[in-house]
């Protein structure tokens, strides 16, 4: 189960997260994250995480290399170039607000 602590770590580091912040976040016992180096989590537990780190649980028990492949399901292949830019672990909220945002900047674009 070492790649999933290291996963999450990773993750963590890169949202400037603690592994304490994201076991407080996520509800569980003090320290149960790092249990997880040598045991096997709750299904119900990892769900619990990969939501507080906005990715799949797929992606941190390794059998992905996708954050979260459903956030990007319905993109063009330059909207997912474009939203990964802007930040890597966007969620579906996330790109939806940035697709948003690009349709306001083309129609203020034909204004002009």
């Amino acid at each position: 189960m070492t790649m999933l602590y290291d996963r999450i770590k990773e993750i963590s580091n890169k949202k400037g997260l603690s592994i304490d912040f994201v076991n407080e976040k996520a509800g569980l016992s003090n320290k149960a994250i790092y249990g997880w180096k040598k045991s096997t989590p709750k299904a119900d537990n990892l769900q619990k995480v990969a939501d507080v780190l906005h990715v799949s649980t797929d992606y941190l028990l390794g059998r992905t290399d996708e954050m979260n492949p459903t956030a990007s399901d319905d993109l063009t292949p330059a909207q997912k170039e474009v939203a990964y830019f802007i930040d890597p672990a966007a969620t579906k909220e996330d790109i939806e607000q940035i697709k948003q945002l690009v349709e306001i900047a083309k129609l203020s674009r034909r204004r002009l």
